[in-house]
């Protein structure tokens, strides 16, 4: 795809539009990042809140285990055990509510 279809298949997406307001201070740094990096304001912008909220979503959507823990869980995972009596009933309860 050459760099004009590009444009244009971005201009096509880039439909909705995100408004904030920001102090003098906030607003120079921006500007001057987005400078020494030699883009527009508006693309070092949107690449910047992507990226974090990327790393948000990771964050909030990754499991981090310490070894014990990982040894433990994947240890349940080979070596299952046995259900308890109270899980036992609780699934045959559900069996004849639902008939599977």
């Amino acid at each position: 795809m050459t760099r004009k279809a590009t444009v244009r298949k971005e201009r096509i997406i880039r439909d909705d539009r995100l408004g904030f307001r920001l102090d003098e201070q906030t607003k120079g740094l921006i500007e001057r990042a987005a400078q020494l990096e030699r883009r527009k304001i508006s693309d070092y912008c949107l690449t910047a809140i992507a990226e974090a909220a990327r790393r948000t979503i990771a964050e909030h959507e990754t499991l981090h285990l310490s070894e014990r823990d990982r040894t433990a869980f994947f240890d349940a995972l080979i070596h299952p055990p046995e259900p308890s009596e109270r899980l036992a009933r609780a699934l045959a309860d559900h069996s004849r509510r639902v008939g599977a």
